[in-house]
């Protein structure tokens, strides 16, 4: 396939283009459904004439649907995008950022959904299905899987779609609640998650951040107790990135706090451990749930993010474990490979 994208790119390099702005506006489609020409053309940054033309084609080779509410894509539309994924990876030079990223983070594997979230954020729709795609390419039941909360993993638990069911797979949440944003607590999510794949799953009631006695007494809470005890023991971690101030804002903690955590060199943040860039905790907080040594025993970590912003902080969280696989999109992957 290499062979023949490469002489077409050389006898009739039109081709090659014209199928990368399809396959672009198709995804695109697939991302905003429903969506209007005029919208399409300012995400893509495309001219409307062009647009009109392109998505013409679409429609008459039943790849999409037009209609007064937008335009949205078909059956036929949704198996292409599936089909053409790995090689438009190719044509589109994805496959060769995925393996430099890999090489300089030393880390198992990286899936790259092309594009820039911070100028497109519906990209978070694809980061998360891809994410949710390999989790399903090893997920097997007997697990037990960790998730964390927050908006990624939200869209991440929202994207995952399976026939089989998991019986003997327990869904927990890796931490506690963080935030007030119910939605997006990690109890919320292994119960969307839990319910999709047809597993246990358990709760975990507790504020992430609690004092050193109010933590003791409540671990000795049966439930608690027992949920704690399936997060020693994670097959699976899914979790977001967070960047270090960021994640001390949403922890609403004291602006002494936060200026302590950052005059130390933070760059990033994890289950309550803030990272330097060198992968080292400059500061840890008192949190419930997974724990450093835990993360770092786990065979199968994925981190599913979007945002350039956040590369600083992939990039020390990877030290920790190279049992870790990365899904992002294509400008995060290029802010990797220049953080030092």
């Amino acid at each position: 396939m290499n062979d023949l994208i490469n002489i077409q790119k050389k006898l009739i390099p039109q081709v090659i283009e014209i199928m990368e702005r399809r396959y672009s506006i198709l995804r695109q489609i697939s991302l905003s459904e429903p969506i209007g020409r005029r919208t399409l053309s300012n995400m893509l940054e495309i001219s409307e004439r062009i647009v009109r033309s392109e998505t013409e084609v679409l429609k008459e080779q039943n790849l999409i649907n037009v209609a007064v509410s937008g335009m949205t894509v078909t059956e036929e539309g949704l198996d292409l995008l599936d089909q053409l994924k790995d090689i438009m990876n190719d044509v589109m030079g994805l496959s060769q950022l995925q393996h430099r990223v890999k090489e300089k983070l030393g880390i198992k594997k990286v899936i790259i959904v092309p594009g820039d979230f911070e100028k497109n954020e519906s990209l978070l729709k694809d980061v998360a299905k891809q994410g949710a795609e390999y989790f399903l390419s090893i997920l097997k039941d007997n697990s037990v899987v960790a998730v964390t909360g927050g908006s990624t993993m939200l869209e991440f638990a929202n994207s995952l779609k399976s026939d089989k069911k998991y019986n003997q797979t327990t869904i927990v949440p890796a931490r506690g609640g963080v935030g007030k944003d119910v939605e997006t607590q990690s109890n919320n999510i292994v119960a969307i998650l839990g319910k999709k794949l047809g597993a246990h799953y358990k709760l975990l009631h507790v504020p992430d951040e609690l004092g050193v006695e109010a933590m003791k007494t409540l671990s000795l809470e049966p439930e608690i107790h027992k949920t704690l005890n399936f997060v020693l023991n994670t097959d699976i971690l899914v979790f977001g990135i967070g960047r270090a101030d960021e994640m001390a804002t949403r922890r609403k903690l004291p602006k002494e706090q936060v200026e302590e955590i950052l005059s130390k060199g933070a760059v990033g943040e994890a289950f309550g451990y803030y990272f330097n860039k060198n992968g080292e905790i400059v500061y840890e907080l008192n949190t419930v749930g997974i724990k450093l040594e835990t993360f770092k025993s786990v065979k199968n970590n994925i981190a599913i993010f979007a945002g350039s912003s956040k590369a600083e902080a992939v990039t020390a969280i990877s030290k920790l474990n190279d049992n870790m696989v990365i899904i992002t999109d294509e400008q995060s992957a290029y802010k990797i490979l220049e953080v030092n």
